[in-house]
């Protein structure tokens, strides 16, 4: 079992969970910097194990061996699944850096930090805000919790194309800074894609395209871009959606902006990992959506 690592992050060990698109991109980073990163490949699917390979992640097969041979790991998971990732390692007795970067609400990471610190391991709370990660350098990753670690995490990626910015000392800052983006970005897509749905059923799609380009152009433009950017991933969004509104209600806010935008993503699940998606296919499915959606 590796122990804390005192921050030292010369050819650390990271273990990933797990290689998606965002969680790859961030692990290529990691790879290009010298980092040794290791992945589980048992119960992941083909898709995630030629990710894993394209970046030269290290497979080393079950979470037990991840566990043993990691100092950090980082989480990147869909939301949902956070805290039952979270209890996985609890059980397994980590001790290393626990870098939850998942959209989920401040009390989610809270919970998460508190499972994974009662077993051991130093938690640390992240937020990732754009694209995957790559050379353009839009990607930016928030860290929270105690300022050593964020500090020790930065420097893993330090040099390479994913900023790291601390914006405070308490678990679920970074959550919060995910949040608050994405609760603008994300419902937005989703109400413009339910508008569209509402001008077809109600047979005015013409009416509707005249006023917006009359006098806002930039949805007529914004349409098929939202359309073919979350149509493939909108299975995703409908637990970053409920973590959304999970961390309004806790704010004392309402919560039915997310809750909506969760029901519209979940009509939209049957799309993930199209090639290529087009408004038509979005707005039959919200047109069509079962109320219990």
């Amino acid at each position: 079992m590796r122990q804390a690592p005192g921050w030292q992050t010369a050819f650390m060990t990271v273990g990933l969970l797990h290689p998606g698109a965002m969680g790859a991109s961030l692990g290529a980073v990691l790879v290009d910097r010298g980092h040794p990163v290791v992945w589980a490949s048992l119960h992941r699917s083909r898709a995630t194990r030629t990710r894993a390979e394209r970046v030269g992640l290290v497979d080393v097969g079950t979470l037990a061996a991840l566990v043993e041979r990691s100092d950090t790991i980082l989480s990147v998971c869909p939301p949902a699944e956070a805290l039952t990732v979270a209890r996985s390692i609890a059980a397994r007795d980590f001790t290393g850096v626990y870098l939850d970067a998942n959209a989920v609400a401040p009390v989610t990471a809270r919970a998460v930090a508190a499972t994974v610190g009662e077993a051991g391991a130093a938690p640390l709370d992240g937020g990732i805000i754009g694209p995957p990660a790559g050379p353009d350098g839009l990607t930016v990753l928030y860290l929270s919790g105690d300022r050593g670690r964020s500090d020790a995490v930065a420097q893993l990626f330090a040099g390479g194309p994913l900023r790291t910015v601390h914006v405070g000392d308490t678990i679920g800052a970074a959550s919060a800074v995910k949040i608050g983006f994405a609760a603008w970005t994300k419902a937005t897509s989703a109400l413009l894609l339910a508008v569209r749905a509402f001008a077809e059923a109600e047979g005015v799609v013409d009416g509707v395209d005249h006023a917006w380009s009359t006098l806002t152009p930039e949805l007529i433009d914004r349409l098929p871009a939202t359309a073919a950017g979350t149509g493939p991933k909108a299975w995703r969004f409908v637990g970053e959606m409920r973590e959304i509104a999970t961390a309004f209600g806790a704010a004392g806010l309402p919560t039915g902006f997310h809750v909506a935008a969760a029901e519209i993503y979940a009509a939209l699940a049957d799309l993930r990992d199209h090639d290529r998606v087009e408004i038509a296919q979005v707005v039959h499915r919200l047109v069509e959506m079962p109320d219990d959606v």
